[in-house]
């Protein structure tokens, strides 16, 4: 076994253990033994069964930990893939939008419509801004006639600004009751994980990880440009395009049920490839099992810090994320010898 072999059954340790440290620790400290015993026999006991311990590992500690895993895996991922489709180490998929756009779905249903649909309601509002803001990209780049790097960067950007303004003028606009809400939804939280959602997040999972899995040779190619990788036969606009589509819908399934955590797909790529290399077959699952302990990890301490008050998990994945970028300028920016 290799030493990347090694390091992915070390990082799927880890994570193990940070998952069984999040169904332990929160408001009331559980012991690992009723922790155990809860999540085994959580799946056979109904609803009346179950007494209050139960009710608090099986129904909100053991899904928020699976959520944070799957979610972080799934952004790590959604990293890598924008990083290497635009060729800029600093994409994520808040540079194009995607989170603006669902942030804007959510916000209104918050002030404005309220739940019409029941639990349903903020998921699914969420859900299409975020395709609303991918379509409108995607549109811009094929109104430009190109499909360079930088001009899917710019359209982003455009776009990222038009739903930040939509966002802040709903919230100030709205019901100020809701603003707490509100704020915290926008700066991340799993406060929102249920079993019900748990299979929309895992779709979003596999649709990112098997669909670059599936692509990966062709990703490895633009690497090396996109002249070379066209004498190679990859069709860059539309793998372009196509990785891009799948990157935005995957996102909205997270930022639906979690809001907007940053700086996850930014770090998960840098500190994946430093582990496995450049080349994605590799660099995929490496990426989501760094993406699932950094965001398990980083949920943990948001619940911890300030106990019994919660933290939004953006906080602190925004804390660590602008300590990196500092770390990767200065590390840029060292003269080689």
């Amino acid at each position: 076994m290799g030493r990347l072999g090694l390091t992915l059954i070390l990082g799927a340790a880890i994570l193990a253990a940070l998952l069984l440290v999040s169904t332990i620790y929160g408001t009331t400290s559980i012991p690992v033994s009723e922790t155990v015993i809860a999540v085994l026999l959580g799946t056979g006991l109904s609803d009346g069964d179950m007494s209050p311990l139960h009710r608090i590992v099986f129904d909100l500690r053991l899904p928020r930990a699976l959520f944070a895993a799957v979610i972080g895996a799934g952004l790590g991922i959604v990293g890598v893939v924008l990083q290497t489709t635009t060729r800029n180490d600093l994409a994520d998929p808040f540079l194009f939008g995607l989170s603006s756009g669902a942030a804007a779905g959510a916000v209104f249903v918050i002030t404005v419509t309220g739940d019409i649909l029941g639990f349903w309601t903020l998921p699914l509002a969420a859900f299409c801004g975020g395709l609303v803001a991918s379509g409108i990209v995607l549109a811009l780049v094929h109104g430009l006639r190109a499909s360079a790097p930088e001009k899917l960067i710019l359209s982003g950007l455009a776009v990222s600004f038009l739903f930040s303004a939509i966002t802040n003028y709903l919230i100030f606009a709205g019901d100020s009751r809701a603003a707490h809400s509100v704020i915290f939804w926008m700066l991340g939280g799993l406060g929102l994980a249920r079993w019900e959602t748990f299979p929309l997040v895992c779709a979003g999972l596999l649709l990112i990880l098997i669909y670059s899995r599936y692509r990966s040779r062709w990703l490895d190619a633009l690497l090396t440009g996109d002249l070379t990788a066209s004498t190679l036969g990859v069709p860059v606009k539309g793998l372009r395009f196509s990785m891009f589509f799948t990157a935005a819908l995957a996102t909205a399934v997270f930022v639906s049920v979690a809001g907007v955590i940053g700086f996850v797909g930014l770090m998960v790529p840098h500190i994946a490839r430093g582990i496995a290399g450049p080349l994605h077959r590799q660099l995929l699952p490496t990426a989501a099992i760094v993406g699932a302990v950094l965001l398990t990890g980083s949920d943990i301490v948001s619940r911890l810090l300030l106990a019994p008050q919660e933290l939004p998990v953006g906080i602190i994945t925004t804390s660590i994320g602008s300590v990196f970028v500092f770390l990767l300028l200065f590390r840029t920016a060292r003269p080689k010898r």
